[in-house]
């Protein structure tokens, strides 16, 4: 990471459908799934969902703030999955599905709590927020074969029922600040 950019680290459902959100988004730089919380170093695909490993799916977005703002990158976040489930998106069930920032400097996390407030009050969602707001924690880069998961797999049924709506969604509500 040079000086000029900052990481993100966001738990939003499954890292497929957050990595295919972010990397259209215009100021970042990349974006890798991986995991974060949890007691198990160095975890597999496999131990994080048989659910015991306290790990969340994230993904490790970094963007340049000069181009887009942790606020706005998170703005994004809570227009792109649902925050009010604890543990649960749609039919991705389990603790790894959580929805988490993981701050990285007390900054992030005044500005965070401030987004979640603001979300709260414009009552965008019927329910109130629950994403967890959670302090810097290792991340683990996901096995190769999860990156860049729905861009090599379109066809993929996951991909087509459950990815692609959230990217056409994102797309449509933030056009102008689609990266291509």
């Amino acid at each position: 990471m040079s000086q000029s950019t900052e990481v993100a680290v966001l738990g939003g459902g499954c890292f497929w459908c957050v990595e295919a959100v972010f990397k259209d988004l215009r100021g970042v730089v990349s974006v890798l799934p991986g995991y974060a919380g949890g007691h198990v170093d160095n975890p597999t695909y496999e131990q994080v969902c048989n659910k015991d490993t306290g790990h969340i799916e994230v993904a490790r977005v970094e963007f340049d703030p000069a181009e887009l703002s942790f606020s706005d990158l998170l703005r994004v976040f809570f227009a792109t999955h649902d925050p009010t489930t604890p543990g649960r998106q749609g039919n991705d069930v389990g603790p790894q599905y959580e929805s988490a920032i993981f701050w990285q400097d007390e900054t992030q996390r005044d500005q965070a709590q401030a987004i979640i407030d603001e979300v709260n009050a414009a009552r965008i969602y019927d329910a109130p927020i629950v994403t967890k707001l959670l302090p810097p924690a290792h991340f683990w880069q996901a096995e190769d074969y999860h990156r860049d998961y729905f861009a090599l797999h379109p066809d993929q049924g996951y991909c087509q029922f459950v990815i692609a709506p959230k990217v056409a969604k994102f797309r449509k509500q933030f056009h102008d600040r689609l990266s291509r």
